[in-house]
């Protein structure tokens, strides 16, 4: 196996060993809390130019399967874990994690001390790194730092073309795709709507020409203000359709609104992050992924859900605009599946239900 570093943005330094696909990386290094789910985590386009750590210290032990996807393909660009499993065992095992990588072109490391490397991001923040396979001089290293940008990952990860999904004409939803995930609209699908999934970039007049009831704002990377041209769409679209929203989808329309976003200091990525619903009044454990965070609430917009951890906002509502977002990831996968009556809320609210909501 060859030797490897991790090299992070403030010096501190990694040796490991490389499998997977070995070719020198760079990308915006997180931690993942999350047991079990690092195949949907290596295939959702959230992720889409960040090097993931795993804290779970035995990543691949069920091996890889092909119908648990949430893309068409790996979307990460470096994996880094305690301990690979070279062995996997379940009965829908169809590829090993090394293997997977090799296929992908996705270089994985392991050997190194992720509660370490935990603690590194956690104390410092989320930054840059390189895993690189040779020694790279101190320029090098600085010249490569300073030219990763990941600007403009929403146009590589969202559809390059319209299409549709399921035949309802009880609930018709126009999708705009920022790096959507298949399980959302697994979700949407098995409550018979029919999709018409445009690309990020769409116009609010090719949008509302599908004649939709309403509109859903995806999930996807990067930070929000980097597609403005996006915010402005969304803004046409304000008040002509009732919209719903996920994660990058909902931090959009917080733009969109007045509202402001901000970054987080090592993110939320994981399965067991506990947030509470001011709906029903309970406490539910959520999949969430994202580095940005809606910092000022739009004019108008109720808070529907709050992390426990940091109250950040995790969900808003505005009645008279029939509009309704979650940071968190209701479909999950990975992760618990507590909050999938969301999706029933967002149907409701594109229906014109409202929502009853508390106060904090």
């Amino acid at each position: 196996m060859m030797n490897a570093q991790l090299i992070l943005e403030n010096g501190i330094t990694f040796d490991c060993k490389a499998f997977g696909y070995i070719k020198e990386t760079i990308g915006e290094v997180v931690f993942n809390t999350g047991m079990t789910g690092y195949q949907e985590i290596l295939t959702d386009p959230s992720y889409y130019g960040q090097i993931v750590v795993m804290t779970y210290p035995l990543i691949g032990n069920y091996g890889i399967n092909l119908d648990d996807m949430e893309s068409k393909k790996a979307m990460v660009r470096g994996f880094v874990v305690r301990e690979k499993s070279d062995y996997p065992n379940n009965f829908r095992c169809e590829l090993t994690l090394d293997g997977y990588l090799k296929d992908q072109k996705i270089i994985g490391i392991e050997g190194l001390d992720t509660r370490a490397l935990t603690k590194v991001l956690r104390d410092y923040g989320t930054m840059k790194g390189i895993i690189s396979v040779r020694e790279l001089t101190p320029s090098q290293i600085k010249l490569k730092m300073n030219t990763f940008s990941n600007s403009n990952a929403v146009s590589l990860v969202s559809t390059p073309e319209k299409y549709e999904m399921g035949k309802s004409e009880e609930v018709h939803i126009a999708v705009m795709d920022f790096g959507i995930k298949q399980n959302i609209l697994r979700e949407f699908k098995k409550r018979d709507c029919k999709l018409t999934i445009f690309p990020a970039f769409s116009s609010a007049t090719e949008i509302l020409a599908c004649e939709p009831d309403g509109i859903f704002l995806s999930n996807g990377p990067a930070d929000p203000k980097d597609i403005p041209e996006v915010v402005e769409t969304i803004k046409e679209l304000i008040g002509r359709k009732p919209i719903t929203a996920i994660c990058l989808g909902h931090q959009l329309l917080s733009l969109a609104l007045d509202g402001d976003t901000d970054k987080l200091k090592f993110g939320h990525h994981g399965s067991n992050h506990p947030v509470r619903d001011l709906i029903s009044n309970r406490v539910y454990i959520t999949s969430q992924n994202h580095n940005y965070h809606v910092a000022k609430l739009p004019t108008g917009a109720v808070i529907t859900h709050t992390n426990l951890n940091d109250k950040t906002v995790e969900g808003m509502y505005i009645e008279s605009l029939n509009i309704y977002s979650t940071q968190f990831h209701p479909e999950a996968a990975p992760g618990p599946t507590d909050t999938k009556h969301i999706f029933d809320e967002f149907i409701d609210v594109i229906k014109g239900g409202k929502l009853k909501c508390r106060e904090i």
